[in-house]
Order: C-alpha cells, then structure tokens, then sequence
C-alpha cells in the first residue's frame, strides 16, 4: 500500500495501522510528484492520500492518476483521508475518482473498514467526458445478509450523496 501525506506523524501513523492490520509493505510519500516517483517503480494494491500537500494537492492528485492515460495506478483504489469532511469536500473528492473516504483523526478500525470496503464491495469503473473513476453510486442496502456498516459523518454525507 502506499500513503502520500505531508505530515510525517500521519505516515508514521498510516503505516502503524496498516503493518497491524497485517499488511505487508507499507510505502511513504509526502508530497505528490515523490508518491509519483514511486508509483513510476511499483504499483500499490491501495493508496490512501491526504487532500491538503504539495505541489499537487490530493484531489489534482487522484485527477491525474484516473485520467492519464500512461498512469499504472488508474484502476488501484484510493482512500482520500483527509480533516476536510464537509459535504462539498466528499462530493469533489468522489468526483475526482477517490474510491472510499476516511474523516481524520483516524482509527485502526476505520482503516480497516475502508480496506474491507474495498475487497467486498468493489466498484466498476466508469468512463465519461468528463470522469473517470469507481462508480459514484453505490447501492442503498447491504448485500444479502450483510447489515449496514458503523459510520462516521463524512461516511453518512459520502453515502447520502452516492445514492444520488
């Protein structure tokens, strides 16, 4: 996996919850064109972005990954995890082609149901004039047997808007 923050005690973090939740290299970034540099050598399974860094923010960041078509990572899931979770915030980041959402501070439990997200409940990917990325939507009710996950405000207002 691979996590681009420009804060060092949130990559630090980052990698701590993700070496606990089992998972095996764990890759750092903080700023966009080192994340880039990386992803140029080896493609993440997921990559877990922060909104706010340098030289292109996180939303620029995912737009480029989606949308260039030399990318290796356009169809790698991406987790925004960022402070800024108001409604406007989610629905850019959705439209940008961010595949899950994740409100800081973070936790080891919220990591790990965006992971388990992911594997579960994979998106198509969609291609449109102007988007390219996971389906926006993402059905009302859980599978068959499944009951609705714990969320937290930004989970509710990326869902709410998802659904359409």
């Amino acid at each position: 996996m691979l996590v681009v923050d420009d804060s060092r005690a949130m990559r630090e973090i980052m990698k701590t919850i993700l070496k606990g939740l089992g998972v095996g290299e764990v890759l750092t970034a903080r700023q966009s064109d080192e994340a880039l540099e990386i992803l140029s050598r080896k493609v993440p399974d997921l990559i877990f972005v922060d909104w706010w860094m340098t030289p292109m923010d996180g939303i620029e960041f995912v737009r480029h990954l989606r949308r260039d078509p030399d990318s290796p990572c356009r169809f790698v899931p991406i987790v925004m995890c960022t402070g800024y979770t108001e409604v406007p915030h989610v629905m850019a980041a959705r439209d940008a082609g961010v595949t899950e959402f994740l409100a800081k501070p973070v936790s080891a439990a919220a990591v790990a149901r965006r992971i388990e997200e992911v594997i579960r409940r994979p998106r198509n990917f969609v291609r449109a004039d102007r988007f390219f990325g996971p389906d926006r939507r993402r059905l009302a009710k859980a599978p068959e047997g499944q009951g609705r996950r714990a969320t937290d405000a930004a989970d509710d207002a990326a869902v709410r808007f998802e659904d359409g």
